[in-house]
């Protein structure tokens, strides 16, 4: 297995991954994300891609953790757990000094596996 920090990728093989992962992806261009990006992280094995988590910033000190991302046929293998410690370790050596994450509750387990502590958030859908 191979983890790469802001690697190449192309929208196919995101969209690929996005698909066999979650149900009823559409297809989208990746580009608007990854310009924006702090770092991305992708792992791959034997050079297809099978996971990708994107860590979003607020331009100072914030990163979040978006879009924890695993193949289906590796799920509960750790690399999700690998994925989101290299996301931390890429936004620390960036100069991030906190990072967040926004989960739904049967996630908690897995984010707690990351290091991450529960703390109160608010969401507004908009």
């Amino acid at each position: 297995m191979e983890f790469l920090v802001r690697p190449v990728l192309t929208d196919a093989e995101l969209n690929g991954l996005f698909a066999a992962a979650w149900p009823g992806h559409r297809t989208v261009s990746f580009a608007p994300v990854l310009e924006r990006s702090l770092a991305w992280v992708a792992a791959r094995e034997d050079g297809r891609l099978v996971g990708y988590v994107n860590v979003a910033w607020d331009g100072g000190v914030h990163a979040f953790v978006l879009d924890t991302t695993v193949h289906p046929d590796l799920r509960r293998s750790g690399l999700g757990v690998r994925l989101v410690r290299a996301a931390a370790d890429a936004a620390r050596e960036r100069g991030a000094q906190w990072l967040h994450v926004d989960y739904e509750p049967h996630l908690e387990p897995f984010y707690a596996a990351c290091g991450f502590r529960p703390t109160a958030a608010g969401l507004l859908a908009l």
